[in-house]
């Protein structure tokens, strides 16, 4: 039997899949063998999906206990370096957790769009083989019936037409033989009835369920990547609102991934263990309805090896073309002779030769249909399409699965780092003073502020419209250094003591926080002052 089966071999990933453990839930072990009917096979994909649940489980407690020391222990103060750090590890973790989204998400529209074209040439296979085994029944019902209806009413008329030549009359009743002859031979072939409703119905069902299938995996993708960009944003806006709600989506998300998980993995299992031996499970599943001869006739399809249903259909099918043969011969002698004597039977006899011709056409029909060929490439189809597209589809989604849930743990992770950064930058910006020069809000109060005066700095002082009178610059001693750098320490910083000792003196240059520009304006700025106060710092 292994010998004559050549045109199927199942994939290796289907021999991997199938080496699985297969416990049951009490954990006893349980037959590989594809058995769907039986409790403790169910319990055994139902194990695996168990499995990934634990997998969640574990995954949730890293990430629990990651946010519990994050939140407990918290240093009091930080060095520039490492609050640098701190910012390129959240960075790139972040970097790395859109990256592997990415992949996660590429690989998932592979393997969906895998399942879905393998699920598809499986019900397609199925409505071809249900096409087929629908011709066999209506052709051989269609014959039946002309046989039975058609032909008995015309031989009866014919009879009675005949009945003075005995001749005659004996010829019509060899016909009547060979009419029952074929309706015998008829009757002995295989009732397709039931198998073909079976095969509408579960190709029916599979793709039902292929398509709601097929459609909640497009929107998972699409909701990953959707929140994964959302995260990604929130980080680069530091918006802590869009990091919340990201944060949570990105909990679901990773729940739906380890479901998901368990799904693919044990409906890939499941399937495997059907593609490892397909023929011994269908053989088991039609034993009560057809025959096994010629179920394993279709499933193998060999020309070498005999099969009893294979020799019976040809013996039937040429008894049923030699009846023909020998009833359209007798109809051609009742045409040549009886006629002439018997003119209003010539409409009968034509009719009879009409229903032959058609049972010939039927017969020829008939005997490609039940050929074996057309039936086994469908059942090859189906075989390539579910244990090569589907599984492999199958396998690119648990890819895609666990790559989706590293992907929300590492970004679960950057997430509250981010957060806390955002809020000590923020609480900094609080401390800070707002007459500080170097505190970025005091900048942008100071250049709203700066377009009421008259005079054009980068720190505010008191001015009244340019009035020289409203001026009190503080009483400093004579020395040598230039009224410039006087300037720095009296007028720009408006004689605020935080900033008087500062050592400006000597420098050259404005504070390190100035670019080149503010620099030169600052400048620029100081020299209009001397000129336009002349000298009444001098004094």
């Amino acid at each position: 039997m292994s010998s004559a089966r050549v045109n199927y071999i199942a994939p290796w990933w289907t021999y991997w899949l199938n080496q699985f453990p297969h416990v049951d839930l009490r954990f006893q072990p349980v037959d590989h063998t594809f058995k769907p009917q039986e409790e403790n096979y169910q319990q055994s994909l139902i194990f695996l999906g168990c499995v990934a649940a634990a997998g969640l489980g574990v995954n949730l407690l890293c990430l629990a206990i990651y946010l519990s020391c994050l939140c407990c222990c918290r240093k009091d103060e930080e060095e520039e370096e490492s609050k640098k750090s701190n910012s390129c590890c959240v960075t790139w973790a972040a970097v790395a957790a859109g990256l592997i989204c990415c992949v996660a998400v590429g690989v998932g529209f592979y393997g969906n769009s895998e399942t879905n074209d393998g699920v598809y040439q499986l019900t397609y296979s199925l409505y071809n083989a249900n096409n087929t085994l629908s011709g066999v029944d209506s052709l051989v019902t269609g014959t039946m019936g002309g046989m039975q209806r058609g032909l008995k009413e015309r031989l009866s008329r014919l009879d009675e037409i005949f009945a003075t030549r005995g001749d005659f009359v004996q010829t019509l009743h060899f016909m009547q033989q060979m009419s029952d002859n074929i309706i015998k031979q008829l009757l002995g072939l295989p009732d397709w009835e039931k198998a073909k409703v079976n095969l509408v119905s579960i190709a029916e069902q599979t793709a039902y369920i292929e398509y709601y299938r097929w459609l909640t995996y497009l929107l998972i993708l699409i909701l990953d990547l959707v929140i994964c960009l959302a995260a990604c944003l929130g980080l680069a806006k530091q918006s802590r609102w869009l990091l919340t709600t990201m944060m949570v989506f990105g909990v679901l998300t990773l729940i739906l991934s380890w479901a998901s998980l368990g799904a693919d993995l044990a409906t890939a299992v499941g399937t495997s263990d059907f593609c490892v031996a397909p023929d011994k499970f269908l053989m088991n599943q039609t034993k009560d309805v057809i025959s096994s001869d010629i179920v394993h006739y279709y499933l193998y399809c060999s020309q070498t090896l005999p099969n009893p249903f294979q020799q019976f259909v040809l013996q039937s099918l040429t008894v049923f073309q030699r009846s023909l043969t020998t009833m359209q011969i007798q109809i051609q002698g009742l045409l040549q002779f009886a006629v002439p004597l018997f003119p209003t039977a010539e409409g009968d006899l034509l009719s009879i030769q009409y229903l032959l011709n058609n049972s010939e056409a039927s017969l020829h029909q008939l005997t490609a249909l039940l050929d074996c060929r057309g039936l086994n490439k469908d059942y090859l189809d189906a075989l390539i399409g579910v244990c090569y597209d589907g599984v492999e589809g199958l396998l690119y989604l648990c890819l895609f699965s666990l790559l989706a849930a590293c992907a929300f743990s590492v970004m679960l992770c950057a997430i509250p780092r981010a957060w806390r950064q955002i809020t000590n930058r923020e609480r900094n910006y609080d401390d800070m003073d707002d007459g500080d020069p170097f505190n970025p809000q005091s900048r942008r109060m100071t250049s709203h502020h700066s377009h009421q005066g008259n005079m054009h700095s980068f720190c505010s002082y008191s001015s009244s419209m340019g009035s020289q009178t409203s001026l009190h610059p503080p009483t400093q001693t004579v020395t040598n250094a230039p009224l410039s750098e006087y300037m720095n320490q009296s007028v720009l910083f408006g004689g605020n003591p935080r900033f008087e000792n500062v050592p400006l003196i000597g420098r050259g240059s404005p504070p390190p926080s100035y670019t080149p520009t503010m620099r030169a304006t600052y400048l620029s700025m100081t020299e209009d002052q001397i000129r336009h106060f002349g000298e009444d710092f001098r004094a």
